[in-house]
């Protein structure tokens, strides 16, 4: 298991101090929010997208990917039944394809609840289909730039759209291609009120990404979130890839989340 932390709980640090936080404390790779850098990703030039990856090289931390996508700009939604709000939404997952790439990562977490949440007059299965005919325009341009789409599950009290790992896995079966894939989330997955490592077991051959946390909000091991059978789980699966540290209670100095959090890693994901 290799270990990330995510840029944004460093509210406001340039992205040179977040790189060396994440080098200094030990994390293999940096997740990036795209809203801490621009109102747009098409804001961020060619030429600030090779500084960036650079500085990622210059600390050895590797950028693995985008998550948090569709905070700015504003008007994107991923289902509404507006086409031409569908059709801007699509353009700028495109467009979250190529940076992610540009910057040398190879995942986007699809998580964004209050642009996926079903419209008022929406059937569920209208919704399903908007997003599955969204998602299946992107997956050439995802093969061609080698990033992988992970659709995020999250809870009933975040979204009405897509809350359980079994769900995520019934969209990658629907599109069946090896650029879709479902994420897994500690923090989304206490939702489903079952034990863990079945809800991780549902995800077994399509899982791309891990974010640990804890129910809390806070980082992993700071709650009463067990990660006995997360760690068992993950295991199950073959799961070997990043686990990446996501919190939502900024409240706590950065170098705190990010140390307290990846000494808890190592100790449970041996």
């Amino acid at each position: 298991m290799k270990f990330a932390m995510c840029n944004e709980f460093c509210v406001d640090w340039p992205l040179e101090d977040c790189f060396k936080l994440a080098a200094e404390a030990g994390y293999d790779g940096m997740e990036i929010a795209p809203f801490t850098l621009a109102e747009s990703v098409l804001d961020i030039t060619p030429a600030q997208r090779k500084d960036i990856r650079q500085m990622s090289e210059r600390y050895g931390v590797e950028i693995i990917g985008l998550h948090w996508l569709l905070v700015k700009p504003a008007g994107l939604y991923l289902n509404c039944p507006d086409a031409a709000v569908r059709r801007r939404t699509r353009d700028y997952f495109e467009a979250l394809i190529h940076c992610c790439a540009d910057f040398g990562g190879d995942r986007l977490v699809i998580g964004s609840p209050k642009n996926r949440n079903i419209m008022p007059g929406v059937t569920y299965q209208e919704a399903w289909d908007y997003s599955l005919e969204t998602f299946a325009s992107l997956l050439q341009p995802a093969k061609d730039r080698g990033v992988k789409l992970c659709l995020e599950p999250l809870t009933t009290k975040e979204t009405n759209f897509i809350t359980s790992v079994h769900e995520g896995v019934r969209m990658c079966k629907e599109l069946c291609h090896p650029n879709f894939m479902v994420h897994i989330d500690v923090k989304a997955m206490t939702g489903e009120l079952r034990p863990l490592d079945d809800v991780i077991r549902d995800g077994k051959g399509y899982v791309g990404h891990f974010h640990v946390n804890d129910e809390n909000l806070n980082g992993p091991g700071w709650g009463d979130t067990d990660y006995e059978p997360i760690v068992r789980g993950v295991k199950a699966i073959g799961y070997d890839d990043y686990a990446s540290v996501e919190v939502f209670n900024f409240t706590f100095p950065p170098e705190e989340i990010a140390k307290k959090s990846i000494d808890f890693l190592r100790k449970v994901f041996v």
